[in-house]
C-alpha cells in the first residue's frame, strides 16, 4: 500500500493545477483538466464503470458492487485544484525518511527551514517519513493526497473482491480552492446516499461544521489633485481604505481568533489616490454572527459615505454555509466514519473547520457530506508536509467505512 500511495501522490502533484479566482473558465486553470484526464484513465485502467470528464472537468466514476444486497451507495469526492496563495508549478518533493525531530532545511540557498520550533506538531511525527517541498512551492497535498489515498482504497477493494460493499461512486472536483468545487457536480447522476470528502488535516480528522462565508469587494473612489495645491481638494482614496480598515474589529482577524471565533480577513489592497479596492473574506460559524458581520461591513460604508458622499461601493457574496444543521439529522455517517477510525487505530478529531470544503455546498445540495482527514499539515503554502504513514491510514479508514456500511 505505501508504495502505490506515494506513487500516485507524487505523479498528481507533477501536475500544476493552481486554480485562477479571475478566471471565468471552468476548470479555472488548463492544469485541472490534464489531471482529469489522467484520473479518468486510471479510472477505467482500475475496472470501474461510468467513468466520465464533464464539459467542466468533474471526474466521476462507480465500482459497482459485488453483492446481491441491497446496501447503501457511498462517495468518496476530492478536489483536483492547488491553492493560488502559493506556486503549484514544478513541485518538487522529497521523502523524509525515518525523521529525526530536529530541523528540516528545505532550501539551503533561501534559508527555508521546516522547523518543529516553528511548527510544534512536527515532533509527533518522529521516526515517521515524511514527505516535503523543496521550500519554493507548496506541496499539494490539499488535495492530491485526499486523490492518492480514494485511488489506492479502490485498487484495494478491487484485489480483495471478498470484500463485501455496495455501489461506490468518486468524484474529483476542479477549483474548490476558490470556493466553486461543488457547483456543477450532477448530485443526482453521482447516485450516493451520502459521501465524504478526503479534504482535512491531520490524522484524525472529522469533521462535519464549518465556517458560514462570504467574500467583499469595497472599492473607494477618490479625487486627485496636484500635490502642491491639493488643499480642500484632495480625496486620497488610499488613506480612506486605512480608515475602513481601522474601522473593524481589530481582534477579530485570523491571526487573533480560534476555535468556533469568526473573523474579518483582509486579502488585498490595491489602490492609488483616485481608486482603492479592497477585498475580505467573513467568515464565522454562527449563522446569526455571520450576518452580523456583513452588516458590521455595510455600516463601515455608511460612515464612510457620510464623511465622503458617493465614495463607498460594497458587493458581497456569500460562499457557503454550516454543514452541520444538514448533517445532523443523519449523523449516522458521521458516527460510522468515527467508527471507522477507532477501527484503523486513528483517534477521532471532531473539530469544527476553519475553513469550508465541497462538502458544505454538497451538503446544502442534498448530499450528506462530512469531511475526513488526508494526514497533511501547512496546507497553502512552501511549509507544507504529510507524513506517509498519515496517508496509509487513510487509506485504512476509508476501506474501515466501506466495511462499516456493507454490514
Amino acid at each position: 500500500m505505501t508504495k502505490k500511495v506515494v506513487t500516485r501522490f507524487f505523479n498528481y502533484v507533477a501536475c500544476e493545477t493552481t486554480s485562477n479566482e479571475k478566471s471565468q473558465e471552468i476548470p479555472s486553470t488548463p492544469g485541472q483538466m490534464k489531471l482529469a484526464h489522467l484520473l479518468a484513465d486510471e479510472l477505467k485502467a482500475l475496472g470501474l464503470q461510468t467513468v466520465s470528464i464533464s464539459e467542466f472537468g468533474y471526474v466521476t466514476g462507480t465500482l459497482p458492487s459485488n453483492t446481491l444486497e441491497k446496501l447503501p451507495s457511498i462517495g468518496f469526492i476530492a478536489h483536483l485544484d492547488t491553492s493560488p496563495d502559493a506556486s503549484g508549478a514544478n513541485v518538487s518533493p522529497r521523502i523524509v525518511a525515518g525523521y529525526d525531530g530536529n530541523d528540516i532545511v528545505l532550501d539551503d540557498a533561501s534559508n527555508t527551514v521546516l522547523s518543529p520550533k516553528d511548527f510544534p506538531e512536527l515532533i509527533k511525527y518522529k521516526g515517521q517519513d515524511i514527505i516535503v517541498t523543496d521550500g519554493k512551492t507548496l506541496l499539494g497535498a490539499d488535495d492530491k493526497a485526499g486523490i492518492a489515498e480514494i485511488m489506492t482504497a479502490l485498487e484495494t477493494l478491487i484485489a480483495n473482491p471478498d470484500r463485501k460493499h455496495g455501489d461506490i461512486r468518486v468524484a474529483f472536483t476542479p477549483d474548490e480552492e476558490i470556493g466553486s468545487g461543488a457547483a456543477h457536480l450532477d448530485i443526482e447522476k453521482f447516485g450516493a446516499d451520502w459521501a465524504y470528502t478526503i479534504d482535512g488535516g491531520e490524522i484524525g480528522e472529522l469533521e462535519y461544521e464549518n465556517f458560514n462565508a462570504a467574500s467583499a469587494t469595497l472599492t473607494l473612489a477618490g479625487r486627485n489633485v496636484h500635490p502642491g495645491y491639493a488643499k480642500d481638494k484632495m480625496i486620497n482614496s488610499m488613506r480612506i481604505a486605512a480608515q475602513c480598515i481601522d474601522l473593524l474589529p481589530k481582534n477579530e482577524t485570523p491571526e487573533t481568533t480560534e476555535g468556533y471565533e469568526g473573523f474579518f480577513h483582509l486579502t488585498s489592497i490595491e489602490g492609488t489616490v483616485e481608486q482603492t479596492v479592497i477585498t475580505y473574506i467573513i467568515r464565522d460559524h454562527d449563522r446569526a454572527h455571520f450576518e452580523q458581520r456583513k452588516k458590521t461591513l455595510q455600516e463601515v460604508v455608511e460612515k464612510i459615505n457620510a464623511q465622503y458622499p458617493h465614495c463607498a461601493t460594497l458587493e458581497m457574496h456569500d460562499q457557503y454555509y454550516n454543514m452541520r444543521e444538514k448533517i445532523e439529522p443523519v449523523m449516522h455517517v458521521v458516527t460510522i466514519a468515527e467508527e471507522a477510525m477507532k477501527d484503523a487505530g486513528v483517534t477521532p478529531k471532531v473539530n469544527p473547520i476553519r475553513g469550508g470544503t465541497d462538502g458544505a455546498q454538497l451538503s446544502f445540495r442534498g448530499l450528506p457530506c462530512p469531511n475526513i482527514f488526508t494526514g497533511g499539515h501547512n496546507f497553502h503554502g512552501r511549509f507544507e508536509y504529510i507524513p506517509i504513514q498519515s496517508m496509509e491510514k487513510a487509506v485504512e479508514v476509508i476501506l474501515k467505512i466501506v466495511e462499516k456500511v456493507s454490514k
